[in-house]
């Protein structure tokens, strides 16, 4: 790795770079991928609904498909949305074989905003509150929220090439559905401080 420090950038620049030096021969920039990319594609994946042991299964396969590929992949740059892609589309693909398997009437609806007892009790009272609102914001707002809340630099480039938004309504979008939920949480005696 190199000594001089890097520039602000997003999640989607550092990840092109780790990749391309993956590429290049160096193989411990695997990792340093991985540790980028994890939390974008945790939260892509959660948002389609999906169980988080079919998201885990997503992720693994989708990282384990750019081990497979990668050297089909022209453009570094575009490996982070590369991957959200790909775990989407594996999350739709388990999800369809969870179904077919235990049928639909017993898929819940939205597993992704329920948490099992363990992840409930270590949650404080305001998280509560606050995904309680997320989750009664539009799909569009769910996902977009999610992607960016998590990633350490937002690289709008690669977010608006995932969520197929064109990139200079990101921020606007992002704003809108912020306030929507300020105004929500605001309306919330939970929430007052």
């Amino acid at each position: 790795m190199s000594s001089t420090p890097t520039a602000p950038d997003g999640v989607g620049t550092l990840s092109g770079q780790a990749f391309a030096a993956y590429l290049a021969g160096d193989r411990q920039r695997l990792s340093d991928l991985v540790d980028l990319v994890t939390p974008v594609l945790w939260h892509a994946a959660r948002a389609q609904g999906a169980s988080a042991s079919t998201c885990e299964d997503a992720i693994q396969t989708a990282l384990l498909q750019l081990v497979d590929r990668a050297e089909t992949i022209k453009e570094p740059a575009a490996v982070l949305g590369w991957l959200v892609v790909v775990v989407k589309r594996e999350v739709w693909r388990l999800v369809r074989g969870e179904r077919r398997e235990i049928g639909v009437e017993e898929v819940p609806e939205a597993p992704a905003q329920q948490l099992d007892p363990e992840s409930q009790s270590i949650l404080g009272e305001r998280q509560r509150v606050l995904w309680q609102h997320i989750a009664v914001l539009s799909p569009r707002c769910q996902e977009l929220l999610r992607v960016i809340a998590f990633a350490d630099k937002p690289d709008y480039a690669a977010i608006a090439a995932s969520l197929g938004m064109p990139i200079g309504s990101i921020g606007p979008t992002r704003g809108r559905c912020l306030d929507k939920l300020r105004v929500s949480l605001g309306s919330d005696p939970g929430w007052a401080v």
